[in-house]
Protein backbone atom coordinates (compact mmCIF):
# COMPACT_ATOMS: atom_id res chain seq x y z
CA UNK A 1 0.00 0.00 0.00
CA UNK A 2 1.09 3.46 -0.46
CA UNK A 3 0.99 5.24 3.12
CA UNK A 4 1.66 8.57 4.43
CA UNK A 5 2.96 8.88 7.66
CA UNK A 6 2.89 11.63 10.11
CA UNK A 7 5.43 11.94 13.18
CA UNK A 8 8.35 9.44 11.57
CA UNK A 9 10.66 11.25 13.61
CA UNK A 10 9.11 10.77 17.10
CA UNK A 11 9.95 7.15 18.51
CA UNK A 12 6.86 5.21 17.84
CA UNK A 13 6.48 7.07 14.90
CA UNK A 14 10.09 6.00 13.82
CA UNK A 15 9.39 2.19 14.75
CA UNK A 16 6.21 2.65 13.11
CA UNK A 17 8.07 3.84 10.04
CA UNK A 18 10.51 0.55 10.17
CA UNK A 19 7.23 -2.00 10.25
CA UNK A 20 5.81 -0.31 7.50
CA UNK A 21 8.66 -0.87 5.54
CA UNK A 22 9.42 -4.53 6.62
CA UNK A 23 6.04 -5.63 5.55
CA UNK A 24 6.59 -4.04 1.83
CA UNK A 25 4.74 -1.19 1.83
CA UNK A 26 5.45 2.51 0.21
CA UNK A 27 5.65 5.23 2.52
CA UNK A 28 5.64 9.09 1.99
CA UNK A 29 6.79 10.83 5.21
CA UNK A 30 6.33 14.55 5.85
CA UNK A 31 9.33 16.18 8.18
CA UNK A 32 10.18 19.62 9.22
CA UNK A 33 13.87 18.73 8.96
CA UNK A 34 15.60 15.54 9.16
CA UNK A 35 15.82 14.59 12.62
CA UNK A 36 19.60 13.78 13.85
CA UNK A 37 17.96 10.86 16.22
CA UNK A 38 16.40 9.40 13.66
CA UNK A 39 18.45 7.96 10.53
CA UNK A 40 16.54 8.18 6.99
CA UNK A 41 15.99 4.65 5.81
CA UNK A 42 16.07 4.44 2.14
CA UNK A 43 13.52 3.61 -0.30
CA UNK A 44 11.27 6.22 1.98
CA UNK A 45 9.76 9.05 0.59
CA UNK A 46 10.10 12.49 2.37
CA UNK A 47 8.61 15.35 2.02
CA UNK A 48 9.89 18.40 4.08
CA UNK A 49 6.92 20.45 5.34
CA UNK A 50 5.17 21.56 8.65
CA UNK A 51 3.10 18.47 9.15
CA UNK A 52 0.92 20.43 11.24
CA UNK A 53 0.09 22.84 8.65
CA UNK A 54 -1.70 20.87 5.82
CA UNK A 55 -2.17 23.97 3.89
CA UNK A 56 1.08 24.51 3.20
CA UNK A 57 2.21 20.88 1.86
CA UNK A 58 3.26 20.71 -1.98
CA UNK A 59 0.69 21.04 -4.23
CA UNK A 60 1.99 17.84 -6.02
CA UNK A 61 1.57 15.63 -2.89
CA UNK A 62 -1.74 14.05 -4.06
CA UNK A 63 -0.60 13.91 -8.17
CA UNK A 64 -0.58 10.64 -9.18
CA UNK A 65 -0.93 6.99 -7.58
CA UNK A 66 -3.83 7.86 -4.34
CA UNK A 67 -2.03 6.97 -1.01
CA UNK A 68 -4.18 4.09 0.73
CA UNK A 69 -4.15 5.68 4.24
CA UNK A 70 -2.76 8.26 6.79
CA UNK A 71 -1.13 7.00 10.35
CA UNK A 72 -0.56 9.48 12.60
CA UNK A 73 1.95 9.08 15.53
CA UNK A 74 2.14 12.93 15.83
CA UNK A 75 1.53 14.26 19.34
CA UNK A 76 1.68 17.40 21.80
CA UNK A 77 5.47 17.62 23.05
CA UNK A 78 4.36 18.46 26.23
CA UNK A 79 1.20 18.22 27.36
CA UNK A 80 0.44 21.92 27.75
CA UNK A 81 -3.36 22.48 26.83
CA UNK A 82 -1.67 25.46 24.21
CA UNK A 83 0.20 22.85 22.97
CA UNK A 84 -2.19 20.31 22.92
CA UNK A 85 -5.02 22.02 21.86
CA UNK A 86 -2.69 23.10 18.94
CA UNK A 87 -1.52 19.82 18.13
CA UNK A 88 -3.52 17.23 18.96
CA UNK A 89 -6.59 18.74 18.11
CA UNK A 90 -6.37 21.69 15.60
CA UNK A 91 -4.07 20.46 13.67
CA UNK A 92 -5.13 17.36 13.07
CA UNK A 93 -8.54 19.04 12.15
CA UNK A 94 -6.97 20.11 9.41
CA UNK A 95 -5.03 16.94 8.56
CA UNK A 96 -8.65 15.13 8.44
CA UNK A 97 -9.86 17.99 6.31
CA UNK A 98 -6.85 17.64 3.79
CA UNK A 99 -7.27 13.54 3.63
CA UNK A 100 -11.08 13.95 2.98
CA UNK A 101 -10.36 16.20 -0.03
CA UNK A 102 -7.40 14.07 -0.47
CA UNK A 103 -9.29 11.02 -1.17
CA UNK A 104 -7.86 8.55 1.04
CA UNK A 105 -10.28 6.48 2.57
CA UNK A 106 -8.19 4.97 5.98
CA UNK A 107 -7.16 7.30 8.84
CA UNK A 108 -4.82 5.19 11.54
CA UNK A 109 -4.52 7.74 14.67
CA UNK A 110 -2.65 6.90 17.03
CA UNK A 111 -3.84 8.03 20.60
CA UNK A 112 -3.58 7.40 24.17
CA UNK A 113 -5.81 5.18 26.61
CA UNK A 114 -5.55 7.79 29.16
CA UNK A 115 -8.54 9.43 27.05
CA UNK A 116 -11.09 6.91 28.64
CA UNK A 117 -11.07 9.32 31.91
CA UNK A 118 -10.05 12.68 30.13
CA UNK A 119 -9.09 15.20 33.10
CA UNK A 120 -6.45 17.27 31.84
CA UNK A 121 -6.06 19.22 28.81
CA UNK A 122 -4.22 16.54 26.21
CA UNK A 123 -6.49 13.90 26.95
CA UNK A 124 -9.93 16.36 26.08
CA UNK A 125 -7.81 17.82 22.96
CA UNK A 126 -7.45 14.29 22.21
CA UNK A 127 -11.02 13.06 22.62
CA UNK A 128 -12.47 15.58 20.84
CA UNK A 129 -10.38 14.71 18.02
CA UNK A 130 -11.07 11.21 18.07
CA UNK A 131 -15.24 11.85 17.97
CA UNK A 132 -14.44 14.29 15.00
CA UNK A 133 -12.52 11.28 13.43
CA UNK A 134 -15.38 8.74 14.20
CA UNK A 135 -17.98 11.11 12.98
CA UNK A 136 -16.02 12.36 9.67
CA UNK A 137 -17.67 9.01 7.51
CA UNK A 138 -14.03 7.54 7.05
CA UNK A 139 -12.86 4.42 7.83
CA UNK A 140 -10.79 4.91 11.24
CA UNK A 141 -8.56 3.23 13.33
CA UNK A 142 -7.90 4.51 16.63
CA UNK A 143 -5.13 2.85 18.75
CA UNK A 144 -4.76 3.69 22.39
CA UNK A 145 -1.58 2.12 23.98
CA UNK A 146 -0.92 1.16 27.34
CA UNK A 147 2.30 2.42 29.02
CA UNK A 148 5.15 3.14 26.91
CA UNK A 149 8.65 0.80 27.94
CA UNK A 150 10.51 4.72 27.88
CA UNK A 151 8.51 6.09 29.89
CA UNK A 152 8.57 3.58 32.65
CA UNK A 153 12.72 3.74 32.04
CA UNK A 154 13.33 6.58 34.46
CA UNK A 155 14.11 5.66 37.91
CA UNK A 156 16.88 2.85 36.36
CA UNK A 157 20.08 5.26 36.30
CA UNK A 158 18.83 6.32 40.25
CA UNK A 159 18.56 2.54 41.64
CA UNK A 160 21.61 1.82 39.56
CA UNK A 161 23.43 4.11 41.69
CA UNK A 162 22.09 3.12 45.03
CA UNK A 163 19.09 5.31 45.88
CA UNK A 164 15.97 3.74 46.36
CA UNK A 165 12.44 3.14 44.18
CA UNK A 166 10.17 5.35 44.59
CA UNK A 167 6.70 4.59 44.55
CA UNK A 168 3.07 6.54 45.43
CA UNK A 169 1.83 4.81 48.33
CA UNK A 170 1.87 1.72 48.79
CA UNK A 171 3.07 0.68 45.43
CA UNK A 172 -0.44 -0.68 44.12
CA UNK A 173 -2.31 2.22 43.60
CA UNK A 174 -1.97 2.12 39.35
CA UNK A 175 -1.30 -1.21 37.41
CA UNK A 176 -0.25 -1.17 33.52
CA UNK A 177 0.35 -3.50 30.61
CA UNK A 178 3.62 -1.89 29.21
CA UNK A 179 4.02 -2.58 25.09
CA UNK A 180 7.53 -2.22 23.38
CA UNK A 181 7.67 0.59 20.28
CA UNK A 182 8.24 -2.45 17.84
CA UNK A 183 4.98 -4.37 19.01
CA UNK A 184 3.03 -0.90 18.95
CA UNK A 185 4.43 -0.31 15.29
CA UNK A 186 3.55 -3.85 14.31
CA UNK A 187 0.20 -3.47 15.55
CA UNK A 188 -0.63 0.10 14.22
CA UNK A 189 0.77 -1.13 10.31
CA UNK A 190 -1.68 -4.17 11.09
CA UNK A 191 -4.42 -2.07 11.16
CA UNK A 192 -4.26 -1.57 6.94
CA UNK A 193 -5.20 -4.83 6.39
CA UNK A 194 -6.79 -6.45 9.79
CA UNK A 195 -10.51 -5.21 8.87
CA UNK A 196 -11.70 -6.28 12.57
CA UNK A 197 -8.99 -2.96 13.82
CA UNK A 198 -11.24 -0.93 10.95
CA UNK A 199 -13.54 1.14 12.34
CA UNK A 200 -12.96 0.68 16.13
CA UNK A 201 -11.01 2.36 19.15
CA UNK A 202 -8.35 -0.22 19.74
CA UNK A 203 -6.82 -0.20 23.60
CA UNK A 204 -3.50 -2.22 23.45
CA UNK A 205 -0.72 -3.36 25.51
CA UNK A 206 1.81 -6.03 25.76
CA UNK A 207 2.30 -9.62 26.47
CA UNK A 208 2.01 -10.56 30.13
CA UNK A 209 -0.06 -9.84 33.41
CA UNK A 210 -0.78 -5.93 34.02
CA UNK A 211 2.17 -4.83 36.97
CA UNK A 212 2.33 -2.18 38.92
CA UNK A 213 5.22 0.10 40.25
CA UNK A 214 6.06 -2.31 43.10
CA UNK A 215 6.51 -5.06 40.74
CA UNK A 216 8.44 -3.07 38.80
CA UNK A 217 10.73 -2.17 41.62
CA UNK A 218 10.77 -6.11 42.46
CA UNK A 219 11.98 -7.08 39.08
CA UNK A 220 15.22 -4.34 38.97
CA UNK A 221 16.74 -5.28 42.37
CA UNK A 222 15.93 -8.91 41.66
CA UNK A 223 18.29 -8.24 38.38
CA UNK A 224 20.44 -6.68 40.23
CA UNK A 225 20.49 -8.97 43.35
CA UNK A 226 20.06 -6.68 45.57
CA UNK A 227 17.13 -6.13 48.60
CA UNK A 228 14.37 -4.33 47.47
CA UNK A 229 13.97 -0.56 48.13
CA UNK A 230 11.34 1.02 48.20
CA UNK A 231 10.53 4.83 49.47
CA UNK A 232 6.81 5.75 49.98
CA UNK A 233 5.62 9.18 48.37
CA UNK A 234 2.62 10.39 49.32
CA UNK A 235 0.13 11.37 46.63
CA UNK A 236 -1.15 14.65 49.17
CA UNK A 237 2.46 15.72 48.41
CA UNK A 238 1.62 15.85 45.02
CA UNK A 239 -1.52 17.80 45.64
CA UNK A 240 0.08 20.08 47.60
CA UNK A 241 2.61 20.82 44.77
CA UNK A 242 -0.38 21.29 42.82
CA UNK A 243 -1.60 23.78 44.49
CA UNK A 244 0.99 25.89 45.28
CA UNK A 245 2.01 25.84 41.59
CA UNK A 246 -1.23 27.14 40.68
CA UNK A 247 -1.76 29.48 42.66
CA UNK A 248 1.20 30.93 41.72
CA UNK A 249 0.45 30.46 37.95
CA UNK A 250 -2.30 33.30 38.68
CA UNK A 251 0.88 35.85 38.44
CA UNK A 252 3.54 33.74 36.79
CA UNK A 253 2.74 32.01 33.67
CA UNK A 254 5.72 29.38 33.99
CA UNK A 255 4.43 28.64 37.45
CA UNK A 256 1.13 27.83 35.88
CA UNK A 257 2.44 25.73 33.12
CA UNK A 258 4.70 23.73 35.58
CA UNK A 259 1.34 23.28 37.73
CA UNK A 260 -0.10 21.52 34.51
CA UNK A 261 2.81 19.15 34.41
CA UNK A 262 2.64 18.15 38.10
CA UNK A 263 -1.17 17.23 37.08
CA UNK A 264 -0.09 14.98 34.45
CA UNK A 265 2.15 13.13 37.00
CA UNK A 266 -0.74 13.35 39.95
CA UNK A 267 -2.81 11.30 36.93
CA UNK A 268 -0.17 8.84 36.36
CA UNK A 269 0.63 8.33 39.49
CA UNK A 270 -2.90 7.36 40.91
CA UNK A 271 -4.88 6.50 37.65
CA UNK A 272 -4.02 2.74 35.70
CA UNK A 273 -3.37 2.34 32.28
CA UNK A 274 -5.89 -0.25 31.75
CA UNK A 275 -9.20 -0.40 30.34
CA UNK A 276 -11.56 1.37 31.99
CA UNK A 277 -15.06 -0.51 33.08
CA UNK A 278 -17.46 1.87 33.21
CA UNK A 279 -19.99 -0.63 34.74
CA UNK A 280 -17.91 -1.72 37.52
CA UNK A 281 -16.20 1.75 37.48
CA UNK A 282 -12.65 -0.05 37.80
CA UNK A 283 -9.54 -0.35 35.32
CA UNK A 284 -9.91 -4.36 33.93
CA UNK A 285 -6.64 -6.05 33.24
CA UNK A 286 -8.67 -8.74 31.36
CA UNK A 287 -10.51 -6.91 29.27
CA UNK A 288 -7.24 -4.65 28.04
CA UNK A 289 -5.74 -6.46 25.20
CA UNK A 290 -2.50 -7.87 24.51
CA UNK A 291 -0.18 -7.66 21.41
CA UNK A 292 3.54 -8.28 20.93
CA UNK A 293 6.27 -10.46 22.73
CA UNK A 294 8.82 -7.97 24.07
CA UNK A 295 7.78 -7.63 28.40
CA UNK A 296 9.06 -4.84 30.07
CA UNK A 297 11.11 -6.86 32.36
CA UNK A 298 13.03 -8.09 29.07
CA UNK A 299 13.96 -4.23 28.16
CA UNK A 300 14.85 -3.65 32.14
CA UNK A 301 17.02 -6.70 32.11
CA UNK A 302 18.95 -5.41 28.47
CA UNK A 303 19.08 -1.88 30.34
CA UNK A 304 20.69 -2.68 33.42
CA UNK A 305 22.62 -5.56 31.60
CA UNK A 306 24.68 -1.74 29.69
CA UNK A 307 22.44 -1.05 27.01
CA UNK A 308 21.95 2.70 26.46
CA UNK A 309 18.82 4.00 28.14
CA UNK A 310 15.97 5.38 25.81
CA UNK A 311 16.44 9.54 25.36
CA UNK A 312 13.04 10.30 27.45
CA UNK A 313 12.61 14.15 26.65
CA UNK A 314 9.31 15.60 27.59
CA UNK A 315 8.36 11.54 29.14
CA UNK A 316 10.64 12.68 31.82
CA UNK A 317 7.38 13.87 33.73
CA UNK A 318 5.95 10.63 33.73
Amino acid sequence: MRILLLGSTGTIGASTLRALIAKGHAVTCIVRTAHPDSPMPTGVAWVYADPCQPNAWPDNLFDGEPFDALISCMASRTGSPKDAWAVDHDAHLAILNTVKAAGIGHFILLSAICVQKPQLAFQKAKRAFESALIASGLNYSIVRPTAFFKSLSGQLERVRRGHPFLVFGDGRLTACKPISDDDLADFIAGCLTDVSRHRAVLPIGGPGPAITPLDQAEAIFAHLGQPVRIKRVPIRLLDSIIWLLTTAGRVIPAAAAKGELAKIGRYYATESMLVWDATQERYDSDKTPSHGKETLFDAYARWLDGETLPKRGDHAVF
